[in-house]
């Protein structure tokens, strides 16, 4: 949950009334905030450098630090919060957001090179026009910027900002990729001319910015964005150029917005573009600007989407536990920035303004109406029905086996769900081996879901090489596997594997443990003549030692393995000892 600063008596002449800060702290509950903690400039900086001061300086600046939900972007400035404080003490209706087209032959373009491709695909842009910037305003507005980095752009990994002095620079903008070094201008707020390869030379031990190197570091190109006369405007996502940049004095602001998610982007546009339009001369406009992509596509930016929801008021009603008429919760909305209109007695159109991309169900305007009646108005009341819980059947059956397990002197480890693609594949013997690929990884250990227990068992005993033997190891978890008739195209199995590591392969203690684990779950010996019970049936596999291992069949179906690790194998994973290992599916007896 991010926290915001507010200044509080800016805050206070804004909405043009003064709290306490127990009054302020009930209508921050009230709205559905909380205000965490009231500080001071002074206090802040000593907390950063470890100093401890519990005490406020009548004539320091006031701060409000309040905690803002992760999803409401539209709240993570002073003119947002205000605005929304504004809507919901009924002080004003909430505005109309309107993107302009300019008069012809002048609107603004965007030209998307196909390079763009290969590293950062997708770019917006809009132009906020004849606007005024104080330096409380100037401040809010960069500082909404850094709010949005750390949150829903993921820093700046999804989404980058980047704001221009519009009468700077000419259009139209060209969005390329190119070489590093073929990269040149003067970063923001520096007076020496550098390519990108010396940019992020100079910003490797940057405070702030050293962060966000890694994202295009290794990238054999960098994305980069110029004007009709080859001037640098930004290398995104790190650093603006210091031609375009932004003062008190600028009037007209072009904000372009590069990113990796489409979504994303057009909410960071639509949220920076709402809260700072008040300050244009026409409040709450912003002009269009024309993305045209290599393939000849056209995109007209800012979109500014107003959606249409319909809620039915009896279920709303019977969800929250009020009973409030079609025109009460039409006020309640409307409290929350949410302009609806009764269609009939039983059912809302609820209009959804850009400021508040976090309704993206209809469970969302239940919430809204619920903050709006308030949460310490709606009557306790006891359930109409009452409800047992119990335990989910395959964990039940995993804790008797994990107890069964220790009970014949294994340990239980908890290895990692993600591994290598290496740990079941090439290190098992096998080429290749169908598994869930993480699309990201951030090392090379963690590429690819288990598919197995054994390799996690068998990086556990290598670990714990020093400790006496035997060493007997045993896991009950899931394995992840590809499934294309699941919804999410993979599916989880519950595994149980015991590894047995001592000087002699020692097969018969892992046996043991399979015919104590199916006389517990009172499965009965059976045959492969029969299919009846559980039995085992010869097999290859490259994991054991030729001629000493099995499938393990239940019922005529095969629910796992058994047998001694093949040497190959125990070498890959750095063993010297011998082992023999059973793995089974345990859902199979649910």
């Amino acid at each position: 949950m991010p926290t915001i600063g507010i200044k509080r008596d800016s805050l206070f002449k804004a909405l043009g009334k003064t709290y306490t800060d127990e009054e302020f702290e009930k209508l921050c509950f009230q709205f559905g905030l909380e205000l965490d903690e009231v500080t001071s400039e002074k206090r802040m900086a000593n907390k950063e450098l470890g100093k401890v001061d519990s005490k406020i300086d009548e004539s320091e600046e006031i701060i409000y630090r309040i905690d803002i939900p992760a999803n409401r972007y539209d709240l993570l400035c002073l003119e947002g919060l205000v605005l929304g404080l504004q809507i919901f003490l009924g002080q004003i209706s909430p505005p109309v957001f309107k993107a302009l087209k300019p008069a012809e032959g002048s609107i603004i373009q965007m030209k998307v090179l196909p390079d763009t491709a290969k590293i950062r695909p997708y770019i917006v842009a809009a132009v906020l026009k004849n606007l005024y910037f104080t330096k409380e305003s100037y401040d809010s507005f960069i500082d909404l910027q850094d709010k949005l980095h750390q949150n829903i752009c993921r820093k700046r990994t999804l989404v980058s900002i980047g704001t221009h002095d519009l009468d700077t620079i000419q259009p139209p903008f060209i969005y390329d990729a190119k070489r590093p070094e073929d990269i040149k201008f003067v970063p923001l707020n520096h007076d020496k001319e550098l390519n990108a390869a010396e940019v992020m030379e100079l910003y490797s031990s940057h405070v702030q910015l050293k962060q966000y190197l890694h994202i295009i570091k290794d990238s054999p190109v960098y994305p980069v964005i110029t004007d009709k006369k080859g001037v640098v405007l930004s290398l995104p996502p790190i650093i603006n150029s210091n031609h375009s940049k932004i003062t008190l004095n600028t009037k007209n602001v072009f904000i372009e917005i590069t990113a990796t998610d489409l979504t994303k982007a057009n909410i960071v546009l639509d949220t920076v573009v709402c809260m700072f339009s008040q300050y244009c001369k026409n409040k709450y406009t912003a002009e269009y600007c024309e993305v045209i992509y290599a393939d000849g596509a056209c995109h007209m930016y800012p979109q500014l989407v107003y959606r249409k929801e319909n809620i039915i008021v009896e279920k709303v009603n019977n969800i929250i536990g009020i009973n409030q008429s079609g025109i009460s919760m039409e006020a309640l909305l409307s409290k929350m920035s949410l302009t609806s209109k009764l269609k009939n007695d039983t059912e809302l159109e609820v209009e959804i303004p850009p400021t508040r991309h976090d309704v993206i169900h209809p469970c969302d305007i239940y919430e809204d109406v619920a903050i709006a009646y308030g949460y310490n108005n709606i009557n306790r009341a006891l359930p109409d029905t009452n409800t047992i819980g119990s335990q989910f059947p395959i964990n039940k059956l995993s804790d008797l086996l994990r107890d069964i397990i220790a009970q014949a002197g294994f340990t239980e480890a908890l290895t990692f769900s993600l591994c290598s693609e290496d740990d079941i594949s090439s290190k098992l013997g096998y080429e290749k081996v169908l598994a869930v690929h993480i699309s990201n990884p951030k090392t090379l250990e963690f590429q690819v879901c288990r598919t197995t227990l054994l390799p996690g068992i068998l990086k556990t005993i290598a670990a714990n090489k020093k400790m006496p033997l035997p060493l007997k190891i045993f896991e009950v978890s899931d394995v992840v596997l590809r499934d294309e008739t699941a919804e999410v195209g993979a599916r989880n199995e519950r595994r149980l594997c015991a590894v047995n590591c001592n000087k002699n392969a020692g097969f018969e203690i892992v046996h043991g443990i399979l015919d104590r684990a199916m006389m517990v779950l009172e499965v009965p010996r059976g045959s492969s003549s029969t299919e009846k019970g559980y039995y085992l049936k010869k097999s290859d596999d490259p994991i054991f030692f030729p001629g000493r291992s099995a499938e393990i069949c239940l019922n005529g179906k095969t629910i796992g393995k058994i047998g001694v690790i093949h040497p190959n194998v125990l070498n890959k994973f750095e063993l010297t000892n011998p082992c023999s290992a059973v793995e089974i599916e345990i859902e199979s007896f649910l």
